[in-house]
């Protein structure tokens, strides 16, 4: 029998778990229609000779869901084996939406997310009013990775509410059009919904994301069409760089948990700085909410973020910078030259948050002055050591003396190697936490699956190879209800990631590219050893190279 695509000659790791084992894969169309030996031949073959063939991997959280209008491919993450996203996290989104609150919802990404407005308002392609019409749109027109939605609170209050979303509870009225909303997007083929509680999540106008306002009684409504539909699943951001969950926090996913009768993931769970065991005593507390259906996503990488003062993101749970969001350099430096701005910052500081007044785990890393230079590469704390001045003060005063022009390097957390080690093991985890599409130009975590396939399987050999590849593909999959993807086996989706073993892997560090509308900067992650990605049986990526080929779907959720 002639096939579509033949991977010959590799060691199948499918997905389950399941020891390795030598066979080829054959292709017909979208799916896979043999795995063993003696295929026959095909009209394309792929030589997999040493290297491993996996299903593509399966990024749970990430944010594309503007950058697809400009870039169909999704890079970072298409580079690194990833076939298939999760979008629309952390209840922030640009759909649903009517004409008259698109600069509300770019403003919420911008504030939330970190991306650049004016990258936004040139480059999202509006061509939907409602969430059905923007699935179409994402998926009708050439994307190059399979998509599932997540249909974000903060869009959806938006839609039923307008700009009341932003100051109060849905009334009864209000609810019945959001509930209404999401079985339609569920008929359509969404995965279910997603909000947050964090504080550090700022909507348009500096006020809290509107789904930080969303009442029990509006999230029991949406939670509700889950259950009576008996699919979907929940996402939520919570917890963050303290590594607990507060017994409101926990007793909010209770409540969602029961009265969707339906999975739910929670983000992140991360190691902190200081105070590793905190995240495996989190787990432990909360694991009888993992039995109910609550899934913790942890993240296999040191946790950095690049940091420059005209975009404090970082500083969001911090009151002092609330009137500061969506300003100009001019009124964000003269606040930081203020001595009272300074003292009620550093009070502030004192306090848990996302942002520590730990000034030696903050590195000077690019400045435009060359009077700066020789700070280059030293800590803050070192630095205002040798100027006989305070953290804060030092840091103020560099970004003001390079113009805000400073970058920063800030570790967050998952620095220790030991806790991060078990938490990745843990099977009441998800492995996941790239944030795709989100800071682009602080943050590049998508390049997740090769790090852990390089640094924790060869490395450290800390997993093995096939758990490895579980973690990426079949575990994602499960959590979402993704019955066609995430395993090697006949009748299933043709998503592939073929890579060498004794080379893939990715960088700890970032690099900028000038690449989005208007030239603006952000950052990317290389990959090192994948040979070859397909997508729903069509070539996208081989040796680097990628194809005009966009095989991209509408992920399905049974």
């Amino acid at each position: 029998m002639n096939h579509d695509l033949l991977i010959r000659g590799g060691s199948v790791v499918d997905g389950t778990g399941a020891p390795a084992r030598h066979a080829d894969v054959a292709i017909q169309g979208d799916r896979i229609v043999a795995v063993g030996s003696e295929l026959g031949g095909a009209r394309e073959t792929l030589d997999a000779s040493g290297l491993v063939v996996s299903p593509g991997f399966i990024d749970p959280h990430t944010h594309y869901d503007a950058q697809w209008c400009w870039d169909p491919v999704l890079t970072s993450s298409a580079w690194h084996g990833v076939t298939s996203v999760v979008m629309g996290n952390c209840g922030v989104g640009i759909a649903p939406c009517r004409p008259a609150a698109r600069e509300m919802a770019m403003m919420d990404l911008v504030n939330v997310e970190a991306m650049p407005a004016e990258v936004l308002r040139s480059g999202i392609r509006w061509q939907w009013e409602t969430f059905p019409q923007f699935m179409d749109a994402v998926t009708g027109g050439g994307i190059g990775l399979n998509a599932g939605f997540l249909l974000p609170l903060a869009a959806l209050r938006h839609y039923a509410m307008g700009e009341q979303s932003g100051e109060r509870g849905a009334n009864a009225a209000e609810i019945r059009v959001m509930a209404d909303h999401l079985r339609a997007a569920m008929d359509a083929g969404a995965l279910g919904f997603s909000t947050t509680v964090l504080a550090q999540h700022i909507g348009h106008g500096g006020k809290p994301l509107a789904a930080r306002l969303a009442s029990r009684d509006e999230l029991k409504a949406l939670c509700n069409v889950l259950r009576d539909l008996r699919r979907g699943t929940i996402q939520i951001a919570m917890g963050g760089v303290g590594g607990a969950l507060s017994a409101e926090q926990q007793d909010l996913l209770r409540f969602l948990l029961e009265e969707s009768q339906r999975p739910l993931t929670w983000t992140f769970l991360l190691v902190p700085v200081g105070n590793p065991e905190r995240a495996l005593q989190t787990l432990e507390e909360t694991d009888w909410l993992t039995r109910m259906g609550a899934v913790p996503q942890v993240s296999c990488r040191p946790f950095l973020t690049q940091l420059e003062m005209t975009n404090p993101f970082i500083f969001a749970d911090r009151k002092t910078f609330a009137p500061l969001f969506n300003t100009d350099n001019a009124r964000l430096a003269a606040a930081y030259r203020d001595r009272h701005f300074r003292d009620t910052l550093r009070a502030e500081l004192a306090q848990p948050g996302a942002f520590s007044s730990d000034w030696t785990r903050l590195e000077l890393q690019q400045v435009n002055a060359p009077a700066l230079n020789a700070l280059v590469g030293r800590t803050v704390a070192d630095i205002a050591a040798e100027r006989g001045a305070d953290g804060l003060d030092t840091f103020l005063d560099i970004a003001l003396e390079d113009e805000l022009g400073a970058r920063f390097l800030y570790t967050i957390s998952n620095i220790d190697l030991d806790v991060v080690a078990r938490l990745i093991n843990d099977p009441r985890t998800l492995i996941g936490a790239s944030d795709g599409g989100a800071h682009v130009d602080q943050i590049c975590d998508v390049g997740y699956a090769t790090w852990l396939l390089g640094t924790w399987v060869r490395e450290r050999k800390a997993m093995s190879l096939e758990y490895a590849v579980q973690r990426l593909t079949g575990d994602p999959a499960r959590v979402f209800g993704i019955a066609d993807r995430g395993r090697i086996a006949t009748g299933l989706k043709a998503d592939i990631a073929v890579f060498d073993p004794a080379t893939v892997g990715s960088d700890r560090l970032a690099r900028a590219v000038f690449d989005l509308p208007g030239g603006r900067r952000r950052l990317v992650s290389d990959a090192r050893g994948i040979a070859a990605t397909v997508v729903n049986g069509q070539l996208l990526m081989r040796n680097g190279d990628v194809s005009a080929t966009r095989a991209g779907a509408h992920l399905q959720a049974a």
